[in-house]
């Protein structure tokens, strides 16, 4: 048999767990250096682009790429990364799932950018692995917002 719950006890339930302020403040924080880091690297490109010879190109590099292209490297990937990141600011789980891939191969084309532009890359670097933990550890917070 089964029992038949009263109204009052309708109202009793346990009430769904919601995110909390931290988890929501490095999502938050995540999203924008995402929007951020793809517009700055898409920008970047855009230059290495229009002036190749911004950059400083190094002899005894292994990975010789002209800088023209790293430019469309940086633009392409700087463009799916803000995407990415706008995604992930609408809720999207698969905008985290998308979002930690590009910022990995973000921070791979930046380590490969190291003898380019030094300071830039390791930059891009750390706010690349802030984002991956960001989303990894606190992602599913943007969704119970």
């Amino acid at each position: 048999m089964s029992e038949q719950r009263s109204p009052q006890d309708w109202s009793t339930r346990p009430a769904q767990p919601t995110a909390s302020g931290v988890a929501a403040g490095f999502i938050l924080f995540a999203v924008i250096m995402m929007i951020m880091i793809g517009v700055f690297q898409a920008l970047a490109g855009l230059v290495a682009i229009l002036n190749d010879t911004l950059y400083a190109v190094t002899d005894n590099y292994p990975l010789r790429l002209t800088t023209t292209t790293w430019g469309w490297i940086d633009l392409i990937l700087g463009v799916l990364v803000a995407l990415a990141g706008w995604a992930v600011f609408s809720g999207r789980t698969w905008g985290r799932v998308v979002g930690i891939t590009l910022a990995a191969l973000s921070a791979i084309a930046n380590f490969l950018f190291i003898p380019y532009y030094p300071v830039w890359a390791i930059l891009i670097i750390i706010l690349d692995v802030f984002v991956i933990w960001a989303l990894a550890v606190h992602g599913r917070a943007m969704t119970e917002l």
